[in-house]
Parts: C-alpha cells; sequence; structure tokens
C-alpha cells in the first residue's frame, strides 16, 4: 500500500514519536512518505515533503487559499508515486494550529483522497484555545488512542466501522538496563507540565517510607507551564524539600530509571498513558495516581495496577476553599465561553456541593496556589498529618507494594505480550485494509462531543485553568 502521514511539524513530541514508530512498522510492507509544514530534522526514517502551508498558523508564511494547500499536496503525491496514494493518514487534525486545516481537509476529501484521521487530543479536552467552531470532517475514518475516546467518539456519532482504536506501541528493549540503586530516589520520568500535577508529588514525597528524594527529569517549554514550574521549584527551595528538579538535563533517561527505588506519576489526564506502562520493562514498578478511564486499557491486557490510588482526599479547611471555589466557577464560565455554550450557575453549584459533601476535597482538583497551602500548612504544622493519613490510607505504604517481584514480572510480561511492534504493526495494517475498502458515511456531533469531555466532576484548574488567574 502507498501510506502519506501529513502532521503540522516534525519536531520532538509525542505525535512525531509515535508518527516515526508507524513508518518504522510499515517500512516492509507499504511504501511510506510524509508531508510536514515544518522542514523536516536530519535523519528521519522517511522521505519527507515540506509544504509551509500546513504549518501552525503563527509559523505559515503570508495569505494562502486552502484549496492551494490541497493541490500542492496532491501534486506531491503524484510526484513522489507517479500516481495517488491509498491512504492520507493525518495526525492531530481536530486541534486549531493551523485555522485553515480542516477547509484543506476538506478540499483533499472533494479530490478523493481517503482520510484516516488520527485523534492524539481533542480541543474539547482541556484546550478550548485550539477549538474550532466548524464542523469536524465528515465520511472518513477515524483513529483513537484509548477505549475512552472511542467510546466517547461512538456516542457522539461516529460508527464501528468507520472508528478504529490503535493504541501506541511501547518500545520494548532488547537487552534493558540492569535495575539498579545506586541511589535513594523516587523518580518522576516526565517533562513537569501543569497537567502532570507536581505539586502532588511534592505532597507524597512527604510521606515516603524510605526517605527518598523526589527527582523530577525534565522542565516545562511552554511559557504557560515554565512559570507555574519556576513557583514549585521556589516553594521548595523555600521549605529545603528533598526534592530535585532537571535531572534529564544532565544525565539520560534509562540511566535515571536504573537508579530509581521505584516511579511516580501523578498526572491528573493522560491520551494513551506510557507512565503505567514502560516502567515494568525496566525492571521497576510505578506508583501514585490512577487515571481510571485510561488504565482501563491497561488493565484489561494484564497489566496490575490495583496498588496504585484514584483520588488523593484534603480536607476543605486546610486551604481557603471559599476563594478556589470562587476561581474555580469562573473558569468554568470562562471555559463555558471559549466554547460557546452556557453552564448555568445551579449546576455549578450543585456539581461543587457533591465533589465536597464530606468535607474534602480531591487535590488533583486544586489550582498550585491551593495546592500550595495545603503542603505549607502540613510542614509547618498547621494541620494534622494523621488526619491526611486516615483520609488517605495507601500513604502508610507509599512506595512499598507487598508484591513487589512478582508485580514488576506480571507486568513486565503483559506489557511486552500486548504492546510490541509486531502487533502494532498487525493491527495497523488491519486498519489501513478497512479504510482502504470500506466507505463510510458518518459524522461528529460536536455538540455531544464536547459534553462528554467538559465533566465538571473531574475539572481540574490545573488542566483547564491559567496559571495565577
Amino acid at each position: 500500500m502507498k501510506i502519506v502521514f501529513i502532521h503540522y511539524h516534525l519536531k520532538t513530541g509525542g505525535v512525531t514519536t509515535c508518527l516515526k514508530q508507524q513508518v518504522e512498522a510499515l517500512k516492509v510492507d507499504c511504501d511510506v512518505c510524509v508531508i510536514t509544514g515544518e522542514l523536516s530534522p536530519a535523519g528521519f526514517p522517511a522521505k519527507t515533503i515540506h509544504i509551509p502551508e500546513l504549518a501552525y498558523s503563527a509559523d505559515c508564511p503570508g495569505i494562502f487559499q486552502p484549496d492551494d494547500a490541497a493541490v500542492a499536496v496532491c501534486q506531491a503525491i503524484e510526484s513522489h508515486f507517479n500516481g495517488p496514494c491509498d491512504i492520507l493518514h493525518v495526525h492531530n487534525p481536530l486541534l486549531a494550529k493551523n485555522k485553515k486545516f480542516l477547509k484543506i481537509l476538506a478540499a483533499l476529501q472533494k479530490r478523493n483522497a481517503s482520510l484516516f484521521l488520527q485523534i492524539h487530543d481533542f480541543a474539547e479536552d482541556g484546550r478550548p484555545r485550539s477549538y474550532f467552531a466548524e464542523d469536524y470532517p465528515a465520511d472518513c475514518h477515524y483513529g483513537v488512542v484509548n477505549s475512552r475516546d472511542y467510546r466517547i467518539l461512538l456516542k457522539s456519532g461516529l460508527k464501528k466501522q468507520g472508528l478504529h482504536q490503535i493504541p501506541n506501541p511501547v518500545n520494548i528493549p532488547e537487552n534493558p538496563p540492569a535495575a539498579t540503586q545506586t541511589g535513594s530516589y523516587a523518580v518522576y520520568p516526565i517533562r513537569a507540565i501543569r497537567r502532570k500535577n507536581i505539586g502532588e508529588a511534592i505532597l507524597l514525597s512527604l510521606f515516603f517510607r524510605n526517605q527518598e528524594t523526589l527527582v523530577i527529569t525534565l522542565p516545562p517549554n511552554s511559557p504557560a507551564d515554565v512559570e507555574s514550574y519556576q513557583d514549585w521549584k521556589a516553594f521548595v527551595s523555600r521549605y529545603q524539600l528533598k526534592v530535585e528538579f532537571d535531572r534529564g538535563l544532565e544525565q539520560p533517561y534509562e540511566a535515571i530509571v536504573a537508579s530509581a527505588r521505584f516511579l511516580l506519576s501523578t498526572s491528573i489526564t493522560e491520551g494513551f498513558g506510557f507512565s503505567f506502562v514502560e516502567p515494568w520493562l525496566f525492571g521497576k514498578w510505578v506508583w501514585g495516581r490512577k487515571i481510571s478511564d485510561i488504565c482501563a486499557d491497561f488493565e484489561a491486557n494484564g497489566v496490575r495496577l490495583d496498588h496504585m490510588y484514584t483520588a488523593l482526599k484534603v480536607p476543605l479547611d486546610w486551604f481557603e476553599w471559599e476563594e478556589f471555589y470562587k476561581k474555580w466557577k469562573r473558569t468554568i464560565q470562562n471555559v463555558a465561553k471559549q466554547f460557546d455554550i452556557l453552564i448555568d450557575n445551579e449546576r455549578i453549584q450543585n456539581t461543587f456541593s457533591s465533589l465536597t459533601a464530606d468535607g474534602t476535597i480531591d487535590f488533583g482538583l486544586l489550582d498550585e496556589e491551593s495546592q500550595k497551602q495545603v503542603v505549607g500548612d502540613l510542614l509547618n504544622r498547621k494541620v494534622n498529618a494523621a488526619q491526611l493519613l486516615a483520609l488517605n490510607p495507601f500513604l502508610t505504604t507509599v512506595g512499598n507494594p507487598a508484591d513487589q517481584k512478582d508485580l514488576i514480572e506480571t507486568n513486565r510480561n503483559a506489557v511486552t505480550r500486548n504492546y510490541g511492534m509486531a502487533k502494532y504493526r498487525q493491527k495497523l495494517l488491519a486498519i489501513y485494509a478497512q479504510v482502504d475498502q470500506t466507505p463510510v458515511r458518518q459524522h461528529i456531533d460536536k455538540h455531544i462531543l464536547l459534553s462528554q469531555f467538559l465533566d465538571l466532576t473531574k475539572f481540574s484548574l490545573l488542566k483547564w485553568g491559567d496559571y495565577g488567574a
């Protein structure tokens, strides 16, 4: 088959990594090329074609018509293959990073392009500034990386024959580094964007049973996340906590993981969720917050995550909850305005009342200011740590699973069996066959889609709010 991939850019990141893996998986069976809006880096493992009009709007040169961009895509394909391609596999097209992107796709459909749209991120899932007001492409095939998104898109109008779940592959190391423990570290191996909830990781570190140092590997890139990150670094410095930042800037990822006693994850939202499956391959176990609707896929495939928690309750009177509620309500109203919908005050009040009915709230819903109040009062002994332990019994056994060796072995086998490249290749080729052979008539109801993602019971300011707003 002749496969063409399209993405806005090929910069380092999760989508580019996935695209590279797909190229690698298909190299024996398919003729592949990649069309991108930015010049590709040296050493990219496929033929790349640069069409600037496909880049982010901020990087697009001048004014252009979507139809002209579509013509340029078709001409590039024709030149490369001496004819049309079988499938145009487009990554993350529903984010309005390029304001004309949907019109470009519509123009390609008019030229009989067979589209397979793989969705990694939805604007409706915490990215209102990347929201397209116009309808999403109809009568083409869609793909998602988890069963949560699959169920949501079925509810939103797509049909089973035109919707495909394609979990990301996990790099299975042929010779993983020896699992050593050269230091007393608990490692959070991520780029510390706000939704990774590093305030919660810092709170957990106060209860580490073996006095491990918490290591957070990489700083964020975006200005919106950098300010929050720098303030957490200042907070840690002020209280002289056993937390180390930026280790990944000086040391390779594999070496950091190898030296860890265990790995940690406190993220409040994920697309695929590599943090829950990769550590086992290196002989390490992961502990922390389990995102139930993401982890359900892993657990269905035999990965045991029952040692993780799903909420961390803190008493309302440990922070200025009335000020927090005002901010929470204001953020909901601002988000609703950006999506051009109305959420009435009674619904907001009733939801908050249900979230706090027992006088507590999940720490992961709080903004950084409220989180710092909680952690600061614990450190200053203004509140009783025993109360937190009573609310969250798992804190008494932080980093100490009863069956560590068996847990690692079971999960390593489950990940290797279900998420390797060979199985991924088979799945991807099967999807392409369906896309090629099965025309579909379907469209996404955007109002239903938004209602599925904009769940006030999970409305965290780390995800939806502006820092310091």
